[in-house]
C-alpha cells in the first residue's frame, strides 16, 4: 500500500514554511487596547487642562460686567464684544503694541545675535577658560530679579537709558543670552567641523564661515532661541514696570496692570485685552513652529 504526499505551498516552492501569526498575539512594543485607551484618555485630559485657562479667559472677556467672574453663568445670556471695542478705542492699546513690538524685536535680534556668536565661539574655538565661561553664563541666571534691579537701575541711570527702549532691550538681552547661548552651543556641536574646514579652504574668515555656512544650517536652533527670546521679552513685567516711566512706553505686560488698582478691578476689560495680546504671540508661533521641534531635538544631541 503506497501513500502519496501532497506538498504544501511552502514546500512546493522550495521555501521554508513560515508559521502564520497567531491571532491575539501582539508584536514586541505594540500596545494593547487597554494601554492605548488609557494613553489617549490621559492626552485628552491633559489637553483639556491646558486649554481650560484660555477658554476661561475668552469666556470672561465676553461678559459685560467687571464682576461677571463671580457669577459666570450670567455671561451666557449677556455675551457682548463691547469689551474689545472699549479696549481698542478708549485705552492705550496701540501704544502698548508699538512699545512691545519695538522691545521684543530689539531683544530678539540683539539677544539671539550675541547668543549665536557666543555659542559658536565656545563650540568651535578652544581659548583658555572656554568651559568655565559657559558655566559663568549659567551662574548669572541664579540671581533673582529683585537683587538685580537696583544695580541695573543705577547703571541705566548713569548711562541715561532710563525710560528708553534701548535700555529695556539691553536689560532683557542680559536675561536671555545665557540660556540661548547654551542652547545654540549644543546645536552648533551637531554641525560637522568639516564644514568650517571647507570654509577656510575656500578662503572664508571665521566670521564669514559663521555667517555664510553655519547660520543657514542652524535655522532650527535659531528659531527656538528666537521664540524663547520673544516670549521672555513679551511677558516680562518687573524690568518693564521699573525702567519705563512714561505711559506711552508701557508694554503689554505693564499695560494690563492699569486695569487693576487698589480699589477697582476691571477684569472683563483685562480679559479682553489679554485675548488681543495673545494674537501676536500666536502669529509668531505659527511662523516658527516648523523649526521648533527640529531645533529642540537636534540641540540635545552632542556632536
Amino acid at each position: 500500500m503506497s501513500t502519496t504526499t501532497v506538498p504544501t505551498p511552502a514546500t512546493a516552492t522550495g521555501q521554508p514554511a513560515v508559521d502564520a501569526p497567531r491571532r491575539g498575539v501582539r508584536r514586541r512594543g505594540e500596545r494593547g487596547p487597554l494601554a492605548t485607551a488609557l494613553s489617549h484618555g490621559a492626552l485628552i485630559i491633559a489637553s483639556l487642562i491646558a486649554f481650560f485657562p484660555v477658554a476661561w479667559l475668552l469666556f470672561l472677556s465676553l461678559g459685560p460686567d467687571k464682576d461677571d467672574y463671580l457669577h459666570p453663568s450670567h455671561i451666557w445670556h449677556t455675551m457682548t464684544l463691547a469689551n474689545y471695542s472699549f479696549v481698542l478705542e478708549n485705552t492705550s492699546f496701540f501704544s502698548w503694541m508699538k512699545s512691545t513690538l519695538i522691545v521684543v524685536a530689539g531683544t530678539t535680534v540683539i539677544g539671539v545675535l550675541i547668543a549665536a556668536t557666543t555659542g559658536y565661539a565656545v563650540s568651535r574655538m578652544r581659548f583658555p577658560g572656554y568651559k568655565k565661561f559657559m558655566w559663568l553664563l549659567l551662574l548669572t541666571q541664579m540671581f533673582p530679579i529683585a537683587v538685580l534691579i537696583v544695580p541695573m537701575y543705577q547703571i541705566m541711570s548713569d548711562l541715561g537709558l532710563i525710560d528708553t527702549y534701548l535700555g529695556l532691550i539691553l536689560i532683557n538681552s542680559t536675561t536671555i543670552v545665557p540660556y540661548c547661548a547654551w542652547l545654540l552651543k549644543g546645536y552648533f556641536d551637531t554641525i560637522p567641523f568639516e564644514i568650517d574646514e571647507a570654509g577656510r579652504v575656500d578662503g572664508l574668515t571665521p566670521f564669514g564661515t559663521f555667517v555664510r555656512l553655519i547660520l543657514p544650517l542652524a535655522k532650527p536652533g535659531l528659531a527656538v532661541a528666537a521664540f524663547y527670546a520673544f516670549l521672555t521679552a513679551f511677558g516680562e513685567v518687573a524690568f518693564a514696570s521699573t525702567f519705563m516711566l512714561s505711559d506711552d512706553k508701557y508694554t503689554f505686560a505693564v499695560g494690563l496692570q492699569t486695569f487693576v488698582s487698589e480699589h477697582d478691578a476691571q477684569r472683563n476689560l483685562m480679559a479682553a485685552a489679554a485675548v488681543l495680546i495673545a494674537i501676536p504671540v500666536s502669529v509668531f508661533f505659527y511662523l516658527v513652529q516648523k523649526n521648533l521641534v527640529t531645533g529642540l531635538t537636534s540641540g540635545g544631541t552632542k556632536g
